[in-house]
């Protein structure tokens, strides 16, 4: 069996307007949706580049559910943020303001290497895209 590594797995009140969001705003092509039978989403897997992330319908009645919550109901905050390794940090940067991502962090060159930014989704989901690799320090 391979390592394929960590995928993070965010929850959404609406999974389907998230979906189309981070296809726009960062790029993210789908790779498996899955819907109830009204026609809504409640699972879905998009990839960025060789990455990948789980959204999914948040359900507070399942034994999953029952310990997470969404940044709303947190006045905002999070206790989690995906980081994705990318190219054309300032073009994905431009694309991600222009498409309604509510920027946390201005994009800059790092002092540890790379450049990045981080930014919220409407749901106030925090994501960070940036060059730093810290696969091809090793």
């Amino acid at each position: 069996m391979s390592n394929y590594g960590a995928i993070p797995n965010l929850i959404y009140s609406d999974a389907d307007a998230a979906v189309s969001f981070l296809k726009k705003a960062f790029g993210f092509k789908e790779h498996g949706v899955y819907k109830d039978n009204k026609g809504n989403i409640f699972h879905a897997q998009l990839i960025l580049g060789k990455a990948l992330v789980m959204v999914n319908t948040f359900n507070p009645d399942t034994a999953f559910g029952k310990m997470l919550n969404l940044p709303k109901n947190l006045e905002g905050y999070n206790t989690q943020t995906p980081y994705f390794i990318i190219e054309n940090v300032d073009e994905h940067y431009k694309n991600a303001k222009a498409n309604g991502a509510e920027i946390v962090m201005d994009i800059k060159d790092e002092d540890y290497g790379g450049r990045g930014y981080s930014c919220k989704d409407p749901e106030g989901n925090i994501w960070s895209f940036g060059s730093y690799n810290p696969f091809s320090e090793k």
